[in-house]
């Protein structure tokens, strides 16, 4: 299975295989019809209280990151839910809505499930 993550706002693509919605609020602007998602996973998403420490500072990257992994450890079967989900799937992409491809929550996300599926 190959994981990819893209931008809400960018285009759906033909090869996106199934689209999945990975922050807690719905997008700006996005229409429902529009996203062509498969499924929203709002409960992977960062506590409210870590994003907005984290605010997207490119300087606490390395902090978030881990922060982040250790609430992911905590949400087992929710992560086994998205997993199960993206089964049968030869391409799944993330989606999220942050700005900043580089410092995005959808990127360790990514490298966790991944870590997951491999060892599983």
């Amino acid at each position: 299975m190959n994981i990819k993550l893209k931008r809400i706002y960018d285009d759906p693509a033909d090869d996106d295989g199934a689209r999945f919605l990975i922050d807690r609020l719905w997008p700006r602007g996005v229409s429902k019809e529009d996203a062509q998602l498969d499924g929203w996973f709002k409960e992977v998403t960062p506590t409210s209280d870590l994003r907005k420490w984290f605010g997207h500072d490119p300087d606490k990257w390395d902090e978030f990151k881990a922060a982040y992994r250790e609430e992911l450890s905590k949400k087992g079967e929710t992560l086994d839910e998205l997993i199960e989900n993206m089964n049968g799937n030869k391409n799944v992409t993330l989606l999220y809505g942050a700005k900043d491809r580089d410092h995005t929550h959808a990127i360790v996300l990514k490298n966790v499930l991944e870590e997951r599926i491999k060892n599983s």
